[in-house]
């Protein structure tokens, strides 16, 4: 299925940091050009998932946000959907992962023409996600976040947000992360990291490469130190932004899995795609091989 069919949808976020009445009306001027578009903003959370049921069935589904309405969009739609993702949030981790320009409207003018690629997704309990799940340390960090409330205009905060939250979240553990979970076949851990594809995210312009091998034509990657002690967090830390290396062996690895079952000792937050999906004492973290196709500039690569 070519990706210049002639309908298609447009599903928008106006709260997300990147949207304006000016980006938004540069890319429907794009994908007017070449698609019978049909546009429509979304209105409270979890709106995105209600809108895009069944629009597979309709053509090309087109997303002007962030990575949460990504995720939403990604759970309203079944295998057949082709998907073309427009940089509009504050990280847009598919997108660059996957070379789309950062500006809105060059990012339509390349999609629109561009091929639909197959890649797998993954499900925590269910739910859809794109690129990264997380149980412990990252979910509880996203939830922080949150928690500070967004800003006047209705946006998320930045990254140095983020940044002074994990500096606050070591600070009172005391740079200390004891196993409080384990593993089924692998073994206890502080914290689980599950990788769809690469990078696992970004902090400002940089990725974070905690699961160098993944990829979004595979199945799940998993990273789960088994502790954290104040010495060892220089060393994850440079992990997290350089990847690559040897194989830790305070450190629980899988590679191209289909699935990975977490037990908690206690409830812990659990996030997908960046959005906090409340606490879990156990998680199913499940491959769906071959689930969609997205639209990829020619010049980029799945397997970069």
């Amino acid at each position: 299925m070519l990706a210049t069919m002639n309908r298609a949808t447009l599903i928008v976020n106006p709260f997300a940091s990147g949207v304006t009445e000016e980006r938004l009306a540069s890319v429907e001027r794009e994908l007017r050009r070449h698609l019978e578009l049909t546009a429509v903003l979304t209105e409270r959370p979890e709106h995105a998932t209600e809108l895009a049921r069944g629009l597979e069935r309709t053509g090309a589904v087109y997303v002007f946000g962030g990575d949460g309405l990504l995720n939403e969009v990604l759970n309203g739609l079944e295998r057949d959907a082709v998907v073309g993702v427009l940089p509009g949030g504050r990280t847009n981790v598919l997108a660059r992962a996957l070379g789309v320009p950062a500006d809105p409207a060059a990012a339509a003018r390349a999609l629109v023409s561009a091929r639909p690629r197959r890649i797998s997704l993954g499900r925590a309990n269910g739910r859809r996600f794109a690129f990264a799940a997380g149980i412990g340390f990252d979910a509880e960090l996203v939830r922080r976040v949150d928690e500070l409330g967004r800003r006047s205009d209705g946006r998320r905060p930045g990254d140095l947000a983020f940044t002074w939250e994990a500096v606050k979240l070591l600070v009172g553990r005391r740079g200390r992360y004891e196993p409080v979970l384990e593993v089924e076949g692998l073994g206890r851990a502080a914290f689980a990291l599950v990788a769809n594809g690469y990078p696992y995210s970004y902090a400002g312009g940089r990725p974070l490469r905690v699961a160098p091998a993944a990829r979004f034509e595979l199945g799940l990657d998993l990273v789960a130190p088994r502790r954290i002690g104040p010495r060892a967090i220089p060393r994850f830390v440079n992990y997290a932004f350089r990847g690559g290396g040897e194989l830790a062996p305070d450190v629980l690895y899988g590679h191209d899995l289909d699935r990975i079952e977490v037990r908690c000792d206690r409830a812990l937050p659990l996030q997908v795609d960046g959005e906090d999906l409340g606490d879990a004492e156990s998680v199913s973290f499940e491959a769906e091989r071959d689930a969609i196709s997205i639209l990829a500039p020619d010049v980029a690569t799945l397997t970069a």
